[in-house]
């Protein structure tokens, strides 16, 4: 029987390999401005086209590589960042596996443009499928230019199972934003198909976090400092205002490096105990530093989980750290343990008089004198006489005809035998043989949406704001405001941006409340990028009914929810929401009857 186990070709082991650091281009934009930092840029541009697929280039002014190094740099395992056992104990680079730029030139077509500080003459490298194409000399700046193109082009099946452009960019700017708040001290550019997202200068945490969310964040930021010998901790949280039902800005930062921890979010979720929603998560950006001995990163190519040697302590940290903050910014009670002892001796000192007789006078607390014989049934005032017993029997002879209220502060318990109100906001229905319990929140949301089809082709009204709405915009979302800004005016906004990136409403669409105006335009937003009208008037009219629809806690009254009925039955009792979610179960009762 012949042997079957063989070596698989470089070029074969190299894709498969690339499959744990490469998975989309977001995973090339986290490799490659690591690399930057780790060359000691102070100035890095990122570079898109596609979402990544076709382009993704980072330009930085670090200190370059020799002819030599530049070939060496796509070898697997070859690295700057480590020589020996020793240093994997220690890391304090980003990048240190040596497999990073060996994967990603494994499956795209890569061009580098390099050149040392202090030389007179660049290098320019070209490699395709992993596979070395050429090298020549080059006139070029001083630092690296890392062009990564057609990515996946020789693995078919893996570009075709990447998202749409929405999806791979915003997987993007989450790496962008990660790199970016882990290091204030640089310089930050991103570009997507020519037009720029971000342009961040070098400064403070708290600038940064301004810069890269907006200046809406600001006010609701809490600063967070702890310092003790084994650990430091800082940076910033949230108000509870500031919390999220779905996605947060949630960051954990261990010596500049970026890192999921659902333990430490958890630490964090529990100092806000008490003063959040449920469902909601808070927003925190958080930097912890620590000897790096006591961590280690070598668990994951992708380098986003760090073990740490006391985790149990740092959760202690996190949690009382926050919960103090928290309460010295009156956001939660906290027990006053610096009060000053002098307050209490400065109540009983004496102190000069203001009259004319001189002398000294002492504070004291304020006493309350208690008469504790007093009894108000022994009063003669509390006596009542016969003569005012007769007088109210009088009154209320004289009333008893009055026409009795006609507000029913309770539902008529006199229930038929089709519809009946759940305490859960339910509601259960007899229709037909059968019975349904129905979620009449999701019923009328249909029906919001059905009425709105009706009136999308006309203009809508708007109604005139007495003061003016603002809302502060970042970088993305400036971008996004110029893209369907012309849709605005026909369907009831009167808004332009002021001064920077605040953008002024005047005016809102009739129907739209101005407490609902900052949360439906943030919805807007939260799409990266509508390719045609069509698409971002599906995703408004989507937002409107969302926003327009009662919850089912709204139906209290019956005649309330028999109308929505009625009008459901008309649209013929559809099962599903446009996005799959039931309007109505039908209860199994016959199971039930087993129960007995």
């Amino acid at each position: 029987m012949s042997d079957i186990i063989q070596l698989l070709p470089d070029h074969v082991a190299n894709q498969i390999a690339a499959g744990e650091v490469v998975q989309r281009p977001a995973s090339i934009v986290k490799e490659l401005l690591e690399n930057a930092i780790d060359a000691d840029a102070t100035k890095i541009e990122l570079i898109i086209r596609d979402a990544g697929k076709n382009l993704i280039q980072v330009v930085d002014d670090g200190k370059g590589m020799s002819e030599t190094d530049a070939r060496m740099a796509f070898e697997r395992h070859a690295t700057s960042k480590i020589k020996g056992t020793e240093d994997i104990f220690k890391i304090a680079t980003k990048g240190f596996r040596g497999e990073a730029l060996a994967s990603i030139a494994a499956v795209s077509q890569v061009e580098l443009r390099t050149k040392q500080r202090g030389t007179a003459i660049g290098t320019n490298i070209y490699i395709e499928g992993g596979v070395f194409q050429f090298q020549d000399p080059a006139q070029t700046a001083e630092g690296s230019n890392f062009l990564v193109k057609n990515l996946f082009y020789n693995v078919p099946a893996r570009r075709k199972f990447l998202k749409n452009n929405n999806i791979e960019f915003r997987h993007v700017i989450d790496e962008f934003q990660r790199v970016a708040l882990a290091h204030e001290g640089l310089e930050f550019s991103l570009f997507h198909d020519d037009e720029a997202v971000f342009r961040l200068r070098k400064g403070s945490q708290m600038q940064r976090i301004v810069d890269v969310f907006g200046r809406k964040l600001q006010p609701l930021l809490i600063p967070i400092k702890e310092d003790i010998i084994w650990c430091k901790l800082h940076g910033f949280v949230a108000k509870p205002e500031g919390a999220k039902k779905a996605r947060g800005e949630q960051f954990l930062f261990v010596n500049g490096r970026y890192f999921k921890s659902p333990y430490f979010n958890k630490a964090v979720q529990e100092a806000f105990e008490g003063l959040l929603q449920p469902g909601y998560v808070p927003s925190f950006f958080l930097y912890l530093e620590l000897d790096p001995e006591k961590i280690d990163v070598n668990i994951h190519p992708q380098k986003t989980e760090v073990k740490f040697e006391d985790e149990h302590l740092i959760f202690a940290l996190l949690r009382s750290t926050i919960k103090r903050s928290l309460g010295i910014y009156n956001v939660s009670p906290s027990l006053d343990f610096d009060r000053d002892p002098e307050l209490d001796e400065m109540m009983n000192k004496p102190i000069p008089s203001k009259g004319n007789g001189g002398g000294s006078g002492v504070i004291k607390m304020p006493e309350i004198i208690v008469d504790r014989d007093y009894n108000p049934f022994l009063e003669e005032k509390n006596v009542v006489h016969p003569e005012e017993i007769q007088n109210l029997t009088e009154m209320y002879h004289q009333n008893i005809t009055a026409e009795p209220s006609k507000i029913n502060l309770f539902e008529d318990e006199d229930f038929d035998e089709d519809l009946m109100r759940l305490p859960n906001g339910y509601w259960l229905f007899n229709k037909g043989d059968v019975t349904l319990m129905l979620d009449l929140g999701r019923m009328h949301r249909l029906l919001v949406s059905e009425n709105n089809k009706s009136t999308r082709k006309s203009a809508t009204n708007s109604h005139a704001l007495l003061f003016s709405l603002e809302y502060h915009m970042n970088e993305i979302e400036k971008s996004k405001y110029e893209s369907f800004k012309k849709y605005l005016p026909e369907l009831g906004f009167d808004m332009k941006i002021a001064h920077e990136s605040v953008l002024r409403i005047d005016s809102l669409p009739e129907g739209l409340k101005e407490t609902q105006a900052m949360q439906f335009l943030e919805n807007l937003f939260e799409i990266l990028d509508y390719k045609t009208e069509d698409e971002f008037l599906q995703y408004y009219h989507s937002q409107w009914s969302k926003m327009q629809s009662k919850s089912r806690f709204d139906f209290i009254y019956k005649k309330d929810a028999e109308q929505v009925i009625k009008d459901f039955t008309a649209l013929g009792f559809p099962e599903f929401l446009p996005d799959g979610k039931r309007c109505f179960y039908e209860v199994p009762f016959n199971d039930f009857k087993n129960k007995f």
